[in-house]
């Protein structure tokens, strides 16, 4: 199989898929691989680490898309990359096309077929493609937090861990998953009074269990609007598999919350789970609405591209092979994750959307 490795042009994305020593593997049994040049650049990867791999690299996205089959990237296709796409491409990377219709028309309009990261699913729900870039948005949304509510940053001037003397800082936690579990494991490491919301049992004993500074609870609509309203810090992490994230505050809520407040939704890249979350990238992270401080990147673990690129290699590796020796039905799993195929919406998520 041609497998191409395009430069990703997000804005301030530095991530790739594959790292030189994922690029070997995939060379080692037999496929041919093109990366486009400088694509592992900010992940600090030379083009020269690129073809010590096996790759060849050459200059630019076209070369990339004209010469491989397999397309393996980060993030979904931008604009200007939809038109290098061809009805025999299949294109392996995130796709969030529950909150991307016009994304979603295009690919449809290609024809080619579109396997999504974040909806390979294994056996017990398990997300093996989403569970790494999530533990990093996680962590990455205490620390952005944390900075945010700084007084200069706009924030509320909390500590959150707090001192002798001082309150602690109080961070609420929608969702219980591998980024809201990472979230909550970060706050209550840092010393915040957390409160972790979820529907689900096992996950709240494992939040329970992160320390006495942690209350897991179920969220009840009069529970999770009276934690919001007391809380310094607000992450979104909640997920529903391929679909668009269930809206859990309203705006009203975020409205009557203590100025200075600030707000991480990782839910973003499926909607949001905050009616007043809209998209936000690196070069422009935050906004101010109603006096509460808002941060909403759409790649939130592009600013640690060294970390996230062999992270999401390691897990990309096993998948990357067999779809490119036995294509996106060699397993129960990757089937799952294709969203659109041959043109055609296929994932059932994406279809329940449309028709609702």
């Amino acid at each position: 199989m041609r497998i191409g490795v395009p430069k990703e042009v997000k804005i301030r994305e530095g991530r790739v898929a594959l790292i030189p020593a994922a690029v070997a593997e995939l060379v080692r049994r037999g496929h041919e691989v093109f990366v486009q040049a400088w694509a592992g650049q900010m992940s600090g990867y030379s083009d020269d680490d690129f073809r010590a791999a096996g790759a060849q690299v050459v200059p630019d996205a076209k070369a990339v898309y004209d010469a491989a089959t397999l397309l393996v990237k980060v993030k979904e296709p931008q604009p200007q990359e939809l038109p290098l796409l061809r009805r025999d491409h299949i294109l392996f990377s995130y796709l969030h096309l529950a909150a991307e219709p016009a994304l979603t028309k295009g690919l449809v309009d290609v024809g080619c077929t579109a396997v999504a990261f974040e909806t390979v699913q294994e056996p017990g729900r398990r997300l093996p493609l989403l569970a790494p870039m999530s533990d990093i948005a996680g962590r990455i949304a205490v620390q952005v937090g944390a900075h945010l509510l700084h007084q200069p940053q706009g924030g509320r001037g909390i500590l959150l861990g707090g001192i002798p003397a001082v309150e602690r800082g109080k961070v609420v936690v929608l969702g219980a998953g591998e980024a809201g579990g990472n979230a909550a494991a970060l706050a209550a490491a840092l010393g915040a009074e957390v409160i972790v919301f979820d529907r689900n049992r096992e996950k709240l004993a494992r939040m329970r269990a992160l320390g006495g500074n942690v209350t897991a609870l179920y969220p009840f609509a009069d529970s999770v609007k009276k934690a919001v309203l007391d809380a310094d810090l607000l992450v979104g992490a909640v997920l529903i598999i391929g679909a668009r994230a269930p809206r859990l505050v309203d705006a009203d809520t975020v409205r009557r919350m203590r100025p200075g407040a600030v707000i991480v939704d990782i839910s973003v890249d499926q909607g949001g789970c905050i009616e007043t979350t809209r998209p936000t990238n690196y070069e422009n992270p935050t906004y101010v609405w109603e006096n509460i401080v808002h941060f909403a990147v759409t790649n939130m673990p592009g600013a640690v591209p060294r970390t996230s690129s062999q992270a999401i290699s390691a897990a990309l590796i096993p998948y990357s092979t067999m779809l490119a020796e036995q294509g996106p039905h060699a397993t129960p799993a990757l089937q799952a994750g294709i969203n659109v195929e041959s043109g055609k919406i296929v994932h059932p998520a994406l279809l329940d959307h449309r028709a609702a």
